[in-house]
């Protein structure tokens, strides 16, 4: 039977304001890309975040970023490594407070945003990611996508890298995502997205922008919780999974 982690990114709100249906998202994913404060997410929301998450079984992803509260992460920030690398931790430590109060612990890290799209080929800033997961935990899986420097870099420190596929957006002939900006930027169908993700995790095939079919290697699968439908898209692609006979387990 394959395996498969169903994903989201998830605790990405600020004081009032909210962003997806975070407790219904918990109720079908099995892990949980937490903010952790530098582009999303306040220490209330940290905490009730990872207090969810252990009560419903999800592992806990630190979703690491830039320091862009008002970009929500999405702008690339010219910050040399090692300033990077400490921002990183400073997240990192944070998340793992609350998870801890909670009666969990940070599992795996993954970046955020403009930092994830980033660091696919500048090696400055993938080092720090990998230089920060080191640092904090050498034994946490990295969650990136496969071809990128962070998956390079993380495979040459020794990490466990965790091959990472999206079930709600649109990529390029290279495998890459196409930004945000563009308009075919994401899938909002929950039964074209369940389609694709079963594709994913039984072959490893997607079709990209251009019509051409590109393999994408698939060890988790994310669906983002401020992608319009974000539930029925989460539901529909867990459901379809399931029948598939795909086992959906926690990324840890």
């Amino acid at each position: 039977m394959s395996r498969i982690a169903l994903t989201t990114d998830i605790g990405e709100g600020l004081g009032r304001w909210e962003l997806g249906d975070d407790e219904a998202l918990l109720g079908i994913v099995t892990s949980a890309n937490i903010a952790c404060g530098f582009h999303g997410g306040d220490p209330s929301i940290m905490r009730r975040t990872c207090e969810t998450s252990v009560k419903n079984g999800v592992s806990i992803g630190a979703q690491v970023s830039y320091r862009d509260i008002h970009g929500f992460g999405r702008r690339y920030i010219a910050v040399p490594q090692r300033e990077l690398t400490d921002d990183l931790l400073y997240q990192l430590g944070a998340l793992q407070a609350f998870a801890k109060l909670a009666g969990g612990q940070v599992d795996y890290v993954r970046a955020h945003g403009a930092l994830y799209n980033v660091a696919a080929t500048n090696t400055e800033h993938a080092q720090a990611i990998v230089d920060a997961t080191v640092a904090f935990d050498r034994n946490l899986p990295l969650l990136c996508q496969v071809g990128t420097e962070t998956w390079r870099l993380g495979e040459e420190a020794g990490l466990r890298t965790v091959a990472e596929a999206f079930v709600d957006r649109a990529y390029t002939p290279e495998g890459l995502l196409v930004p945000r900006t563009e308009s075919n930027a994401m899938l909002r169908d929950p039964r074209e997205a369940a389609e694709r993700a079963v594709e994913l995790a039984t072959n490893g095939n997607i079709t990209a922008v251009d019509g051409t079919s590109i393999h994408v290697d698939a060890e988790a699968l994310l669906v983002h919780c401020d992608t319009e439908g974000a539930v029925e898209i989460a539901r529909a692609t867990r459901a379809a999974l399931e029948a598939a006979g795909i086992d959906l387990v926690p990324l840890s």
